[in-house]
């Protein structure tokens, strides 16, 4: 089956065909670190997740870069706010974020690149700029003229958000500016600010520049396809591609760009006070449960955020785990042609989960019947399609993840005296006690704890 994918760019479904047979090379913009991550955040992280296992399940050699800008206004000013060096501000959060990323099962990427370990590959391609006559310095910054690319090129600057150049003059700041449209690839040192030398003067990385620079750099001057959320289309990936392009890069093949998680119908974000912190989450859901949730929607559509919609995620994934568990866990084996189909459709999720959980619903009709060397097959073929997604029980119980703070101290107390209970019923029953065994029974049952006899013994779950 033919790999789909939605070209931002294009706006059309186009089929994938990599530029080096057997090897994807993809670039997602990362985290800039300058507090704690939210949800919104990580809806990113496990999205290209995501798409980065199906690729490598299917036998492609993926190299993955995703980056981390260090350096930033942002950054600089909220350290400054709570008096605390700049590095130290930006590499606690930092840590949250690889933290957050790790919590909830996101791979590494091939590699994490900073955007103050490249100010080399930043130099250099300022200068190939200037030679095509496509940047200037001023004042100790350099930008990037915009009217020139526009001239030379025609359309491509603004084919990547669809807007139109002479729509989209920004306010950023800036007094040897030749035109209102052209962005800083460096800016000029300020008083007590980091700096780094340049040919043009001391000064500090662009957001847009770095970009460019660590992408080709690791990946080629040519690469598949460059992610990152929605927000980040204009000006953001805008400028990249025109820099890139200028510069003689064919840069990115693919654009995608993954929606918002929201709440009330407002994006999620900093400044509207409605973040959702990754520790706030997993007071009430395990790890996977949040992942199965942020990877639930297709990528391109808004998440929008509510506690009942938590929840009912969480309990779609508990049916899968309940089922895995029930069938003996087997090995995983294949996925199923109806899967490979969704996810072969510009990574479809949720067709990709409701065939997850027709095969579950399958399976649990083969144990129900007493078939159980079917319903293992079944559960094999579940593990195979959950791994994809992240959300394999069976591996996340290997891995120790599932626990998740006071959730799991929670749960770890309730099995303590539900297991003195079931201690209690099988002794009861060994005696042919019925009674004492049936009144055990009917209060855990009251208590919505359901148990399920084994041949290895009770086992027990909280029933939804």
């Amino acid at each position: 089956m033919t790999q789909r994918i939605f070209d931002t760019k294009t706006r059309t479904l186009q089929d994938f065909t990599p530029l080096r047979e057997g090897h994807v090379s993809i670039y997602l913009c990362g985290a800039t670190p300058q507090s704690a991550p939210h949800i919104g955040h990580l809806r990113s992280g496990v999205a290209f997740d995501i798409v980065r296992r199906w690729f490598a399940v299917k036998g492609m050699d993926v190299a993955f870069a995703r980056n981390v800008t260090d350096i930033d206004d942002k950054i600089l000013n909220k350290a400054a706010e709570h008096g605390r060096p700049w590095w130290e501000w930006v590499s606690t959060y930092e840590r949250e974020f690889t933290r957050a990323y790790n919590t909830l099962g996101v791979l590494p990427p091939s590699v994490e690149p900073r955007a103050t370990g490249h100010v080399t590959q930043m130099v250099e391609y300022m200068q190939r700029l200037m030679d095509r006559g496509f940047a200037y310095a001023s004042d100790g910054s350099v930008y990037f003229d915009v009217d020139a690319w526009v001239a030379a090129d025609g359309s491509d600057y603004g084919s990547l958000s669809g807007n139109r150049p002479e729509d989209m003059a920004r306010s950023e700041t800036g007094a040897g500016k030749r035109g209102p449209p052209d962005f800083a690839l460096w800016k000029a040192v300020k008083p007590g600010e980091p700096s780094w030398p340049t040919p043009w003067g001391d000064g500090r990385p662009g957001w847009h520049l770095e970009c460019s620079a660590m992408s080709t750099w690791y990946l080629g001057e040519r690469f598949d396809i460059h992610g990152g959320g929605l927000d980040l289309q204009f000006p953001h990936h805008e400028n990249e591609q025109a820099q890139s392009h200028a510069a003689g890069d064919g840069f990115a093949q693919f654009w995608m760009h993954n929606h918002w998680v929201t709440m009330a119908g407002e994006k999620m974000s900093k400044s509207l006070g409605n973040v959702l912190s990754i520790d706030n989450m997993l007071e009430s859901v395990r790890p996977v449960e949040l992942r199965y949730y942020l990877g639930s929607a297709h990528y391109r559509s808004v998440l929008e955020y509510s506690p009942e919609a938590l929840q009912e995620a969480a309990a779609g994934y508990r049916r899968i785990e309940d089922f895995v568990h029930r069938a003996g866990s087997p090995e995983p084996s294949t996925w199923t042609a109806a899967f490979e189909q969704a996810l072969n459709d510009d990574f479809s999720v949720p067709k990709a989960l409701a065939e997850i959980h027709n095969t579950v619903r399958a399976g649990n009709s083969a144990l129900a019947s007493g078939d159980a060397e079917q319903a293992s097959a079944l559960a094999a073929q579940v593990r195979a399609m959950a791994a994809v997604l992240g959300v394999d029980p069976v591996a996340w119980d290997n891995a120790g993840g599932n626990a998740g703070g006071d959730t799991d101290r929670t749960l770890e107390a309730l099995d303590t005296l539900v297991q003195a209970e079931l201690q209690r019923r099988t002794e009861a029953r060994a005696a042919k006690n019925w009674a004492v065994a049936d009144e055990v029974r009917d209060r855990l049952a009251a208590a919505g704890i359901e148990v399920t006899d084994t041949a290895d013994g009770p086992t027990w779950q909280i029933k939804e």
